[in-house]
């Protein structure tokens, strides 16, 4: 645990030592079950073994620092499975990791730690997209400013916001749900496979572990690469709506603030500051992913049968971007619950520019008698008398001899949304179809 770790991960790991360790007593006690259930081994060594294969019985310190000599957790973690089960059977200990490698081990645990990683991950996104579809609802026809390059462009709605991230969740649903990069590692020292692990036995171990049989890929990289892209684009759009909400959380807008709680977003000395921390965390989250999704893929071009350092590399990799990802996700939660709306501010910050923000709406309705440039030309002169003269640009518009018939109609807030409100209602209706 370091300093920051409440900071910027959950507040209950989801990718500790002790489970991955778990995950490779799995693999050899169910590897001696299938090899007994084969002939391979007899039956009675077998269940010694599986008895043998649980993690209280390792002695995690001293095998942390074994692994500085044997390059990965599997040698000493097998040496000392050996010992354990050599005090239990002297016969039975003849036969614990017969026939598989290292490699079998350590990717097939990584195998069923995303395996469960992806069900993680599959209900916090139910859950978020659950509080984004309640926000939306509720905020549908809220008016606020939409902004392009930091700067007031068009009215939309809150609602046509929360619906974009809403969207965004739900594509992260499917792109996790359409990946297949789950599969069995068992095909020994450089995956031709040996008599102790032929078919069959890896026909039972891939039935009893819940993973797909696969064919060797011990150097071929791809699944857990695209594991990473996924986690990576995730913490991205993760990371979005954090920066949309710390934007508006500044001072000049003042049109969503993160929920309130006792010593959260204070300054050491300025008492009035209330600080987007929440955002904050899930940025440096989405900041720091890229980096580590571009280890994994720059480990994919691996030596042979077996990488030398690439390998290797995405150990601590794959496992820090969990976290990350995991983090984020939590937060970006507990922000969408907690996140306090101002309507009013919204609205009062339509108004700030005095209708220049309406003045597409004015160009548009120009067009069929001017033509698409003339007319924007003509728009662009008003904005620019409107601002020199300290004239709204409504009042402009109105000295002016224009073939409009409703001009007041142009600078209602509510008729210049577009297509906010039927937009926001197919994305509901979307998200209502997958439950």
């Amino acid at each position: 645990m370091s300093l920051y770790t409440y900071l910027f991960y959950t507040q209950t790991s989801i990718a500790q030592d002790r489970q991955s360790l778990e995950r490779m007593l799995r693999f050899e006690a169910e590897l001696a079950q299938a090899q007994a259930a084969c002939g391979i081994i007899p039956q009675q060594a077998a269940d010694i073994i599986q008895a043998c294969c649980r993690i209280e019985f390792l002695d995690i310190e001293k095998l942390k620092l074994e692994i500085r000599l044997g390059g990965n957790a599997a040698i000493p973690l097998v040496q000392q499975l050996t010992r354990i089960v050599k005090n239990n059977d002297v016969e039975a200990s003849r036969y614990v990791h017969v026939g598989a490698t290292s490699q079998d081990v350590i990717d097939t645990a990584t195998m069923l730690e995303i395996q469960e990683w992806m069900q993680w991950f599959d209900a916090k996104l139910n859950e978020l997209a659950h509080v984004l579809f309640e926000l939306t609802k509720q905020y549908r026809s809220t008016i606020m400013m939409g902004r392009t390059l930091l700067q007031q462009a068009k009215p939309m709605t809150f609602g046509l916001k929360t619906a974009t991230w809403l969207e965004a969740v739900l594509r992260s649903k499917r792109r996790m749900k359409g990946m297949e990069i789950l599969g069995l590692q068992l095909q020994g020292a450089v995956g031709s496979g040996n008599s102790a692990i032929q078919k069959e036995v890896q026909q039972k171990m891939a039935q009893s572990l819940g993973l797909p049989l696969a064919h060797s890929w011990h150097s071929n990289r791809d699944n857990f690469a695209e594991w990473a892209s996924f986690l990576g684009i995730l913490s991205g759009s993760l990371g979005k709506m954090a920066k949309d909400i710390s934007l508006l959380m500044q001072t000049e807008l003042g049109e969503v603030m993160e929920g309130a709680a006792d010593g959260k977003g204070g300054s050491s000395t300025m008492p009035h500051k209330r600080n987007p921390v929440t955002c904050a965390a899930i940025l440096a989250n989405a900041t720091r992913s890229p980096a580590l999704v571009s280890t994994l893929l720059s480990a994919m071009p691996q030596e042979q049968e077996r990488s030398a350092g690439l390998w290797h590399a995405e150990w601590e990799t794959l496992t820090t971007l969990v976290e990350l990802s995991a983090g984020s996700m939590d937060k970006t939660i507990d922000l969408m619950k907690g996140l306090e709306v101002n309507e009013e501010r919204m609205l009062a910050n339509v108004g700030m520019t005095h209708g220049l923000i309406f003045a597409e709406n004015v160009s548009l309705a120009l067009t069929p008698a001017y033509g698409k440039l003339q007319a924007h030309e003509l728009v662009e002169k008003a904005c620019k008398q409107s601002i020199k003269q300290g004239k709204s640009l409504q009042e402009v518009l109105a000295t002016m001899d224009l073939p409009i018939a409703d001009l007041d109609r142009l600078f209602v807030p509510k008729n210049s949304i577009g297509n906010s409100l039927s937009t926001i209602d197919e994305i509901l209706q979307s998200y209502e179809n997958t439950l």
